[in-house]
């Protein structure tokens, strides 16, 4: 695998000048890259030479039409949701500060992290190995009594 250059000081600059200003936004690294997050949720960030945003379907489509924006596939698989801003929308910081806050305004829509279904699953997980130790545990008297009755 190609090793991932690291995003240059300006463009960080300009995401970071394009985030809105909400007290809801945290701003940290994923992978090494300058992200935006709402509720735990990624929404905008930069990947190499690129800034990607997090936008529902319709903005999706609307976006993606623009030529040079592609969908985003850090490692050859495209990131659900995940749109690169064209270089043309990001060298503009009221074009690229209206997507952010398109995908801003979706990521308040989404569950905040910690309450999806990984939880739940984990829970399930848990719960699962819980009753087989129990099961488990359920069985031993009787697998000691066929190891008496053998000796």
């Amino acid at each position: 695998m190609k090793a991932w250059k690291k995003t240059s000081p300006q463009l960080v600059a300009t995401f970071d000048k394009a985030l809105p200003t909400s007290p809801s936004v945290t701003r940290r690294p994923m992978f090494g890259y300058a992200s935006a997050f709402v509720n735990g949720n990624m929404f905008a960030g930069t990947f190499q030479d690129t800034i990607v945003v997090r936008l529902p379907e319709t903005d999706r489509a609307v976006l993606l039409k623009v030529k040079g924006a592609a969908p985003f596939e850090p490692m050859g698989h495209p990131m659900k949701e995940y749109v690169v801003v064209p270089a043309g929308i990001a060298a503009k910081p009221k074009e690229l500060g209206a997507w952010i806050e398109r995908g801003h305004r979706y990521a308040m829509t989404l569950p905040p992290k910690g309450t999806t279904k990984k939880t739940t699953a984990k829970k399930s997980a848990a719960t699962r190995q819980t009753n087989a130790r129990e099961s488990a545990v359920g069985r031993r008297p009787a697998v000691r009594k066929a190891a008496r009755r053998t000796s």
